[in-house]
């Protein structure tokens, strides 16, 4: 039996026990009608009803007929045979934005979720369990970042590491790129493409990730004062550095990827993308903007935390790359990672043996040594000396009189 017939039932039950005891006088008139929730002059009506026509006379006529406003069944149909045949694994609000945005659909939320339940395409959720009073959000854009890594079947047959930048006032995601595996590159991309965009944000929320912190023991707290690379480069921005210690602590994070997850691998699939080049490019110019539209909120005050990058004089990619210290060789050179680098003369030094010099290795594979401030070469990923732009420029003017002179 439905619950409104059951609930009818129960209604009619209840007026023949009231009127009964009306019969009776063992109640009066108005306290009848208390009982029954309802007025006095109604409750008479119900009783002359019952006297005419019985029981029939009081039933709601209503119930078992399709509401006037109720959609038509071939809107229906039509409904649940698209989520059958092209979104079968999509949850309830992902179609729901499908099926208006790219569909025409005009009926709720509500109405969409329903006609899947009753289908049997989707589960009716189980009642959720106590709830846990979340962090408050920070007031202002800024303030602190969340970065994390996820681990998936992006796309099919393939796992990928999904690192993702996000904003803890909005949600907003500042970066989300795939790369084959988390690490100190990563992390640099994705604060490098939020403070070109943005500026310098205040503090950073992660997890205890090797490449972020060091850990003397396992499941302790973080060494702050020996540093990886990824924090000396934080703190050389000025920003502070906030461990998190358990998967609750960064629940807001837990909670995208859960969303990630379930839509992006769909959305890929959609569109064909089976190459890491070509999800990347979706995510930055299709995906990210479509999903701050939805999940992004607005921040508890207005203004903004960031601060824009304006120092003309400090290239950013000085600060996120991988620096080492080295001793200058006899013979005027630097020893890094197999390769030896030829220092080149210049007119303040007859030669640097002995010198302790600074080995800046970019996200590219190329590398610069500096003395103090001092720039004193540049060189490629396979260890060429760069020439100065200056340079180069003087010597392509020169083949090209040379060439001309030859014709």
């Amino acid at each position: 039996m439905k619950r409104t017939d059951a609930s009818e039932e129960i209604r009619l039950m209840r007026f023949l026990q009231v009127y009964g005891e009306r019969q009776e006088k063992r109640l009066t008139l108005e306290e009848a009608a208390q009982i029954l929730g309802v007025n006095e002059r109604t409750f008479r009506r119900q009783c002359q009803k019952y006297e005419s026509d019985g029981l029939d006379g009081l039933r709601d006529r209503r119930l078992g007929k399709a509401a006037h406003n109720a959609a038509p069944v071939d809107e229906l149909l039509e409904m649940l045979t698209l989520y059958e045949t092209r979104y079968r694994h999509f949850n309830v609000a992902h179609f729901h934005e499908k099926w208006r945005n790219e569909h025409g659909g005009q009926r709720s939320y509500t109405w969409v979720k329903k006609g899947l339940q009753d289908a049997g395409f989707i589960q009716v959720a189980k009642k959720r369990g106590k709830h846990r009073r979340k962090r408050p959000r920070k007031p202002l854009p800024g303030m602190m970042l969340h970065q994390d890594g996820s681990t998936h079947e992006w796309v099919p047959g393939k796992q990928w590491d999904l690192i993702v930048t996000m904003d803890d006032a909005t949600n907003t995601l500042y970066s989300a790129i795939f790369v084959e595996e988390e690490g100190t590159w990563s992390s640099f991309q994705g604060v490098s493409e939020v403070i070109e965009k943005h500026g310098l944000f205040c503090s950073f929320y992660t997890d205890r990730g090797s490449h972020y912190w060091h850990t003397p023991k396992a499941g302790g707290k973080v060494d702050r004062e020996n540093l990886t690379q990824f924090g000396r480069a934080m703190r050389q921005l000025g920003i502070d550095m906030i461990a998190a210690y358990s998967p609750e602590a960064r629940g807001r994070s837990e909670r995208v990827f859960r969303t990630l997850q379930d839509r992006l691998p769909k959305e890929l699939v959609l569109k064909g993308i089976t190459n890491m080049e070509d999800a990347n490019t979706f995510l930055k110019e299709v995906f990210l903007p479509q999903y701050n539209k939805v999940f992004a909120v607005p921040a508890e005050e207005e203004g903004s935390a960031f601060v824009p990058w304006l120092n003309s004089n400090a290239n950013l990619a000085d600060f996120l790359c991988i620096q080492e210290q080295r001793t200058v060789n006899k013979d005027n050179t630097v020893s890094y990672k197999g390769k030896k680098f030829q220092i080149p003369k210049d007119q303040f030094r007859y030669h640097y043996v002995k010198a302790k010099v600074n080995i800046y290795e970019y996200a590219d594979g190329s590398v610069a040594l500096l003395h103090g401030p001092k720039r004193l070469a540049d060189y490629d990923k396979e260890g060429n000396l760069k020439l100065p732009t200056t340079t180069q420029e003087c010597l392509n003017d020169n083949v090209i009189e040379i060439t001309k002179d030859v014709g």
